[in-house]
């Protein structure tokens, strides 16, 4: 085993060296050769040119055969017998019927491999078993399809027959000349368990019609049965619709310029060796579509050197690599998650140090941070409150938000603004804004306190807007109780005249960027929030926009005001390879992990980290994610969860502005993992009040969460993360999973000293149960 997954390692490890340049050849190699198995189902995307012509592939074994006419290209595996060795090879053979290049790509596989299509497993009924069963999974899971653009949405038709042939089903695609379409029907059909035995693809001129029509069988060798065919309808349509990039924020409101590069590290833990096997098969298909589109790209640039031509083909490129990169994840995952139950294993036999002999922790804290570890945060608030009478609202509703086992809410910005939403504050002492007065602010406060719900203020001090032009015509001249002057602005701020100390942080363009280096100004700042919290009766802080200015000052502040509660919003770009993004984020909490340092661990911050795995792998269903490569959670709950504050929205991200949004259907699933997981977390407003069905799902999850104490620094043990599926257990008392893969804790043998285990939740995509005990 550590044999294979070193020359894996280094197989992919030398794809994605060889992704940058256009490719010349590209090997799967394996070290040996050996018989490739019959009739492999790799095909890459058709190439097709003005006269019709295609870039075929087919896998080679004695007696295959690919052949092409005028008016298109057919792939037969060819018949044939004989069995694969227990690790067999595979051979691809990639022509283009347009220019007659050749190009070879070899792999190698395990034991029948489901790179097999037609007519019958080589050498054993295990893989048409299995491939019987993925077809049944895949029916079960049905509601969990991703949701499929119409036919007329995407000019494509897909048709199927039983009667025109004798032995397959024929399935015929019409429609766009679409170069992708081939290695995109390929994918899926590989991943249910569908074999091709033959593909013929008939192109129009030009940009003209494509029909496509495919002979196929299920893992038995037999038709396709017709309950199965709107699924798989379905399921061709959504990957025909579907880009291969992740989706990426745009921070307040700006798309990021540049993305992060950073090299993919070890995840995962599943003792499934189908799902290792359907990894390879999809890693291997997506790298022969790259070899297809480079060999095109090539030809192209060596016949004509069409600009536009080769601007389109690079187009595909980056999508084939974006294609390629995702799967070279998902196989570094599932071959480091064999290698963590070995870990685990030398890990049970090692005796305990004592305590005086354990090393000292990395960081040392203090401060408030997210308060007593179990503090469930509502975020009271989204981008158009400001449109209503706000304050009074949120008072009318405190006595359900308690009931429902908030412990805190997050209110929006109190002070004066120049933008309504209050994220450009002007007068930091005028509490009269668009969300209500100043009376109704310090009543609406009261009245939660009646409740027990902590009430937490939004702290906008990296910026603030003047009230006055200057002598030089720039706004840097500030009034009511704070009247600084440009001295006050950094030195780097030249629209505004700063004259103050340069500032090393992240510029925010829109609005003067506060000095706060200097002591002066962090002493009227320290007594602004002491007014807020001794006058006012805010109970702690969020601080707005943090990358702005230093985390030290951050803990000054919290150290003068003694809130209790205090967390920053260190919103960082992820790190993506060719669009997608990367399994190993380690990088990016460490980043956010730092920060909290910084503040002398008096701050915990938004696990910006877990949002974006967690929205990757649900939206995706690439489960394989959510676990690191030392087996624990990936995000920055992983490292330092006292310090995590984990959210799946807020009014940036969701709401109307919509930079970063989480897919809707997934909500109930991602609040399953937040809710039992550890961290503090917060809910959006607009998921508890704007959709019942979500509502009673937080309400549930929230009344387990609460029931069984799980907390900030609850223990985490990952049992399942792969493809469809993320299963875990909690303080050894909930167990929960999420994906449409089934799980249980009672048939995956979890034993935490139980009389069994009791379903107590469930939805789309996700299930929670509880230890019982008497």
């Amino acid at each position: 085993m550590a044999a294979v997954s070193a020359q894996v390692t280094r197989t992919t490890s030398s794809l994605r060296q060889a992704l940058a340049p256009p490719l010349g050849a590209l090997h799967l190699s394996s070290g040996s050769r050996r018989p490739a198995p019959a009739r492999a189902t790799l095909r890459p995307p058709s190439r097709r040119g003005a006269g019709g012509g295609a870039a075929t592939c087919t896998a080679l074994r004695p007696g295959s055969a690919a052949t092409s006419s005028s008016s298109g290209t057919t792939l037969a595996s060819g018949s044939g017998s004989g069995s694969s060795p227990p690790s067999a090879g595979f051979t691809l053979l990639l022509r283009s019927t347009a220019t007659g290049r050749t190009a070879l790509v070899r792999g190698r596989m395990g034991a029948n491999p489901s790179l097999h299509a037609g007519g019958g497993s080589p050498g054993s009924g295990a893989t048409s078993l299995r491939r019987s069963q993925r077809m049944v999974a895949l029916s079960a899971a049905a509601p969990a399809a991703p949701e499929a653009p119409t036919e007329e949405e995407l000019g494509v038709s897909v048709d199927f027959d039983n009667e025109s042939d004798p032995t397959c089903t024929v399935m015929q695609l019409f429609g766009r000349n679409d170069t992708e379409v081939l290695a995109q029907v390929t994918n899926v059909l590989t991943a249910v368990g569908v074999s091709v035995s033959s593909a013929n693809i008939n192109t129009g001129e030009g940009e003209g019609p494509v029909r496509d029509v495919f002979r196929v069988t299920d893992g038995e060798g037999k038709k396709l049965a017709p309950d199965t065919w709107p699924l798989l309808k379905q399921q061709l349509l959504s990957a025909l619709g579907t880009s291969t990039r992740s989706s990426k924020p745009s921070i307040f409101g700006m798309a990021a310029e540049k993305d992060t590069s950073s090299t993919l590290g070890g995840l995962t833990s599943s003792g499934d060796p189908d799902a290792l096997e359907a990894a390879a098969a999809e890693m291997a298909a997506a790298a022969a579509s790259l070899v297809s589109i480079e060999r095109a790209m090539l030809s192209l640039s060596t016949d004509s050197g069409d600009r536009a031509a080769l601007a389109a083909k690079q187009a595909e490129r980056s999508e084939a690599a974006s294609l390629l990169e995702r799967r070279l994840s998902a196989i570094e995952a599932l071959l480091t998650a064999r290698r963590q139950v070995a870990v685990a294993a030398v890990e049970t036999i090692e005796p305990s140090l004592p305590d005086f002999m354990q090393p000292p922790p990395t960081v040392r804290t203090s401060g408030p941070a997210a308060g007593n570890g179990y503090e469930i945060i509502l975020q009271g608030f989204n981008w158009e409150s400001c449109k209503e009478p706000w304050y009074k609202k949120l008072a009318s509703q405190a006595a359900e938000i308690a009931e429902a086992g908030f412990t805190a809410i997050w209110f929006p910005p109190s002070s004066d603004a120049v933008s309504p939403q209050g994220y450009l504050p002007r007068d930091l002492y005028d509490f009269n804004s668009k969300f209500g007065s100043e009376p109704e602010l310090r009543d609406a406060i009261a009245v939660f306190h009646e409740q027990g719900i902590k009430v937490v203020a939004d702290i906008v001090i990296n910026h603030r807007c003047a009230h006055y032009q200057g002598d030089d015509g720039k706004w840097n001249k500030f009034g009511g109780r704070l009247a600084w002057d440009k001295t006050a602005i950094c030195a780097n701020n030249p629209a505004f005249g700063g004259a103050g100390a340069y500032k090393g942080n992240e510029d925010y363009p829109a609005a003067p960027n506060i000095d706060h280096s200097q002591e002066r100004v962090r002493k009227d700042i320290v007594e602004w929030m002491r007014y807020l919290r001794n006058s006012i009766g805010f109970d702690g802080w969020r601080f707005d926009y943090v990358k702005g200015y230093e985390g030290r000052w951050i803990g000054e502040y919290v150290n003068a005001t003694v809130p209790e509660m205090a967390f920053g919003e260190y919103w960082d770009t992820c790190s993506y390879t060719d669009g997608v993004l990367n399994y190993n984020q380690d990088a990016h909490r460490q980043r956010t992990v730092d920060w909290c340092d910084a503040t002398g661990g008096t701050a915990a911050a938004f696990d910006f980290t877990t949002k974006g795995i967690l929205q990757e792998a649900v939206s995706r269903r690439e489960y394989w994610r959510l676990i690191d490569g030392q087996g624990r959670p990936p995000g920055m709950l992983g490292l330092w969860p006292s310090r995590a504050v984990t959210f799946l929205e807020n009014h940036d991200t969701g709401s109307t502005l919509n930079h970063w949004p989480f897919p809707w259907k997934h909500l109930p699933e991602a609040y399953c993992y937040l809710l039992t997981h550890c961290g503090t977390p917060c809910v959006f407003y607009d998921h508890f009040y704007f959709d019942e069905g979500l509502r009673k799902h937080i309400l549930e999850l929230l009344r387990i969460r609460k029931k069984y104490g799980i907390h900030a620094k609850s223990e985490v043990n990952v049992r399942k993360a792969y493809g469809e599926l993320y299963a875990a257990v909690i303080e050894k008392k909930v167990a929960m999973k999420i994906g449409p893969a089934d799980w249980s804790p009672t048939t995956d043998k979890v034993d935490v000293g139980q009389k069994g285990w009791k379903l107590v939740h469930s939805g789309f995509q996700f299930a929670v149960w509880e230890a019982v005990f008497k």
